[in-house]
């Protein structure tokens, strides 16, 4: 329970008491109505002194337009006419309300937190032939770590020795466990199920994946969703509005009928009651938590509720290929030399790209299966978009892409399509080419179905050749294809749809949160693949899949829809039966203490409304 929670428990628990005590006086002693008003009066204060703290404190910032304003004036108006226990019942179940609501949200917040509370309390460092158990944030890069079975990884680090499987399922949502072995990276958070085993640490803790994760879920509800803009907007102009009716419920209808003038400011009062939004205020902000808290489950991070509601939106999706659509890891499959062998040509290919992370350079050193001389290799220019120069044995060596061919004036040999070709050129001559193939990732074919059965649009950009780009997007049945992009072409063409279209309508972006940032950011929603690891992804990309599993889009989106769903379905059922309230309560139908009844059902019935789409996003798609 928050200290929040808790003082409201002991501002009942106080009220209470003091009601009690005047209950009993007034029944069983005879007491003036003097000492009858300052006992109710005592119970009172004690309920709603922190609420008149809190809203005088309002006042400097011009923000003291709420609910509490308008149980004020309900509730002391109440006194005024004589309601002296209506004025406290009123009080009483309002603040329970607000409690009930305290609790909600807690909860809710709690249930996120520990559902990812991935924060390691110790780590085992080995220094020299003993360990010593030292906190997480101690450990710096370059030391070697123990990890035993059953503890939680302290920071990212490399496997160095040891062999076993790691539990990662509370960052990426992947309930199979992952097989590590010497060489494999292992992420702060996931759990060694088996095996001991030393990794040596490559980030501190601050920079790794566990403390950025907790960072983001714990900072998700601070970008807050339009929706959540429209309930303190109206807020704002629905509280004036609600006491200028009470006013006129006080005002016209004693000159118009020969009535008992405290009978209307009481209906008036009740009307401040009966209007009251608690459950319309508490039920938006705790669905979009039940939203970001469901997706977290899922292994989609979203960074906030803005990016939740603009989900809902998207009706285009760009995507990446290598490495999104595709699982970016290659391999050769033919070699084609000219004038020299084949096992040359690929050792030079190898040398030349043996600087580079791109996934067609670890295909090539793969291919070549020897260990790399760094001697053998100098001036080294890699080039995105085309390739790379470098000098090999003294020999000048050229690999890359037909641009890289072109613009050096080099007479290629065009490669079949099915792969991408990695052309070759040595000493100002060409010397063949290498063709290396890519592997359509298993679930992004159920994805572009869903998409399509939705009508969405789909655009795929890359920087390969065209025959490649055009017998994936075949296979996906993607609409729009553009190949041989540089990276500063897709922004241009992600800045083109942008303005093509609709305001209503929204763009996103799926890369693989390495080399996309700069669209991630652009786009209206940047949705990161793989991001576990990659400081990319998490600066860049809005939303954030843990593993490499592209539908699990369909989650996020399908999670969004049910969150804007239940937020919807809670604005309407509350300002409808709030209409009702106060159509009631001018007419007489309905006590103080009922309005206050009948705003908390409200509450809970939204309260349950939100757990029940957010937990099943699915229902009703």
């Amino acid at each position: 329970m928050t200290r929040e929670a808790k003082k409201k428990g002991m501002e009942i628990c106080a009220g209470l008491l003091f009601c009690a005590v005047a209950m009993l006086v007034t029944v069983y002693g005879h007491v003036s109505e003097k000492a009858e008003t300052i006992l109710f009066l005592l119970a009172y204060a004690a309920l709603a002194a922190t609420t008149y703290w809190e809203q005088i404190k309002k006042i400097a910032k011009l923000k003291f337009l709420d609910e509490n304003l308008l149980m004020m004036i309900a509730t002391a108006g109440a006194f005024f006419v004589g309601r002296h226990r209506e004025a406290v019942a009123a009080m009483l179940f309002y603040q329970i309300g607000k409690f009930v609501e305290e609790i909600s949200l807690s909860n809710t917040k709690k249930s996120i937190a520990k559902f990812i509370d991935i924060r390691p309390e110790y780590a085992n460092l080995k220094e020299g032939s003993t360990e010593r158990i030292v906190p997480p944030q101690e450990l710096v890069p370059g030391q070697i770590i123990v990890l035993k079975p059953g503890e939680k990884i302290p920071v990212d680090a490399l496997v160095i020795s040891g062999s076993g499987s790691v539990d990662m399922k509370v960052l990426t949502g992947e309930s199979e466990p992952r097989a590590v072995r010497p060489g494999d990276r292992v992420y702060s958070g996931g759990i060694n199920l088996n095996g001991v085993l030393e990794a040596k640490v490559k980030k501190v803790y601050s920079d790794s994946t566990a403390a950025k994760v907790m960072r983001l879920v714990e900072n998700a509800n601070e970008k807050k969703s339009d929706s959540v803009h429209f309930a303190d907007k109206f807020t704002k102009y629905y509280t004036p509005l609600v006491i200028l009716i009470a006013l006129l419920t006080v005002i016209l209808p004693p000159m118009m009928f020969v009535q008992d003038k405290n009978e209307w400011i009481y209906r008036g009062l009740i009307i401040l009651v009966a209007a009251c939004p608690c459950g319309l205020m508490v039920s938006i902000p705790l669905a979009f938590l039940g939203g970001i808290g469901a997706a977290s489950k899922q292994g989609v991070l979203i960074k906030g509720s803005s990016f939740l509601e603009e989900l809902t939106r998207v009706d285009t999706f760009v995507f990446d290929k290598t490495g999104t659509l595709t699982e970016g890891v290659f391999h050769v499959v033919d070699i084609v030399s000219v004038g020299m062998e084949k096992e040359e040509l690929l050792e030079l290919a190898a040398l030349a790209e043996s600087y580079s992370h791109h996934p067609v350079a670890v295909s090539l050193m793969e291919a070549y299966g020897r260990e790399i001389d760094g001697d053998r290799i100098k001036d080294v220019d890699e080039q995105p978009g085309y390739g790379v120069r470098a000098m090999v044995d003294g020999r000048e060596v050229y690999a890359g892409n037909t641009r890289l061919m072109l613009r050096e004036k080099f007479f290629y040999q065009r490669a079949p399509g099915g792969g991408t070709a990695v052309h070759v050129a040595v000493d100002g001559k060409y010397a063949g080419y290498i063709l290396i193939a890519d592997v359509i990732r298993k679930d992004a074919g159920k994805l572009l179905k869903w998409l399509r059965k939705r009508h969405m649009s789909t655009v795929m950009l890359t920087g390969d050749n065209e025959l490649v780009a055009e017998e994936v997007a075949r296979k996906l049945k993607i609409e729009s294809v553009y190949a041989e992009l540089m990276p500063e072409d897709k922004v241009e063409l992600v800045k083109e749809f942008r303005d093509n279209q609709m305001e209503t309508e929204k763009l996103a972006f799926v890369g693989d949160g390495i080399n996309d940032a700069p669209v991630l950011t652009l786009a209206d929603i940047g949705i990161a693949m793989g991001g576990l690891g990659a400081d990319a992804a998490l600066e860049a990309a809005d939303v954030i899949l843990m593993e490499d599993e592209p539908s699990k889009i369909i989650n996020a989106v399908q999670i969004a829809k049910a969150t804007l769903r239940s937020v919807k379905q809670n604005m309407i059922f509350a300002i409808g039966m709030k209409v009702i309230l106060v159509v009631l309560a001018f007419f007489g139908y309905v006590t103080m203490q009922n309005a206050i009844i009948a705003d908390m059902a409200v509450m809970v019935i939204n309260i349950l409304n939100s757990f029940w789409m957010t937990q099943y996003p699915g229902h009703g798609e």
